[in-house]
């Protein structure tokens, strides 16, 4: 049977079949980084499927690191030429993280210690796992907060506090128990009566926040 994706999945390629797809772009040609990626296990990331992107295959992407141009490159693939990857906890990847990032880092996985661990997407996630340079003086935190059996009541307020004095912006999304992802701070400043943007694999969409708070663990 064919694994499921969800949108935030890692997957590494199959090197041949990366190959097959690389020689097939030549608009990629001389792109750094790109032609051992697979070779050496570096992953990439499930996406939203773009319109009349076929089911029959995983929406995927990459960014190239700053110094060469932040290109984010878009690839979609077989999924019997994939395989899934595990994806590092922040407190993992937090070591590749710059010693001013420490305190905010700690302070955001005792969250996870009493609530839902976060792991990383972005800069840290690339930087974690290429051992290249992703990571600068201007870069967001991006973290996913998987809540598979509902918010906990209080989560995004924890969030919030560690924000307010983090040297960086923290960023990135609450995930549904159905995947859904929703950006956690519209989902906790969102008016009564507002919307917020919802996004899952196929589909992109306003959803009423009362319906999305509904999910929050009293």
């Amino acid at each position: 049977m064919a694994e499921v994706y969800s949108r935030h999945d890692l997957v590494q390629a199959d090197p041949t079949a990366w190959a097959a797809w690389l020689a097939s772009r030549s608009d990629l040609a001389g792109a750094p980084h790109l032609d051992g990626w697979a070779a050496a296990g570096r992953p990439l990331i499930v996406r939203r499927r773009n319109p009349g992107e076929g089911s029959d295959t995983v929406p995927l992407g990459l960014p190239l690191p700053p110094a060469d141009g932040k290109r984010r490159i878009g690839l979609a693939l077989p999924s019997t030429m994939l395989s899934p990857m595990e994806a590092p906890d922040l407190a993992a990847a937090g070591r590749h993280a710059p010693a001013a990032w420490q305190p905010t880092i700690g302070a955001l996985v005792e969250i996870g210690r009493h609530a839902i661990v976060p792991r990383p997407f972005g800069a840290l996630l690339w930087q974690a796992l290429t051992g290249l340079t992703y990571l600068s003086a201007h870069s967001d935190l991006d973290l996913l907060w998987p809540c598979a059996t509902g918010v906990p009541a209080g989560l995004l307020d924890r969030i919030g506090a560690v924000a307010d004095t983090a040297p960086m912006r923290i960023d990135g999304e609450i995930l549904l128990p159905d995947g859904t992802g929703v950006q956690w701070r519209e989902l906790r400043d969102a008016p009564e009566g507002g919307s917020v943007v919802a996004k899952s694999l196929d589909r992109v969409a306003l959803v009423p926040a009362a319906a999305l708070r509904a999910s929050i663990r009293r």
